[in-house]
């Protein structure tokens, strides 16, 4: 085989490299969300801790802490399902350079893997756009709180 022939092989494999590199950056950004929610949450326990407050905002505390808990949870999942997206791409590279390399007619394999690398990228971003609409009831919680105190 020679350098002409390996060439249309690798550029249909290296496709998928691009859908990774973005899944990258999502994941960069899910990972950087998922910290902050673990950090404000670390900052709420420290509140309850140290006992200084009322309990109105003790309760509000604690209701913010389980939007938080459930937003990681969420945040988690959303992780999971692009990590699983950019593993799935990186094996249909593979099958890729292998089939048009060998001829081994994994046609099938392909559009399998492909679907499922797409499934989990659209479950994801599903999970992503729930956390960022959650996101919102900590929000309200502390507007609530606000109008309670300015009363």
């Amino acid at each position: 085989m020679s350098l002409n022939d390996l060439l249309p092989i690798l550029q249909v494999s290296i496709g998928p490299v691009i859908l990774i590199s973005g899944v990258g950056l999502l994941l960069l950004t899910m990972t950087n969300r998922f910290g902050r929610i673990i950090d404000r949450s670390r900052q709420f326990c420290d509140q309850l801790l140290a006992g200084n407050d009322s309990d109105q905002h003790k309760k509000n505390i604690e209701s913010q802490l389980k939007v938080l808990l459930r937003r990681a949870n969420i945040v988690r999942a959303a992780i999971a399902l692009a990590g699983l997206s950019a593993l799935l791409a990186a094996l249909l590279i593979i099958v890729l350079f292998l089939n048009s390399l060998l001829q081994l007619g994994f046609i099938f394999l392909i559009s399998i893997l492909f679907s499922i690398c797409m499934l989990c990228l659209i479950g994801s971003l599903i999970f992503f756009i729930a956390d960022i609409n959650i996101s919102l009831t900590v929000i309200k919680l502390e507007a609530a709180e606000l109008d309670s105190v300015t009363v």
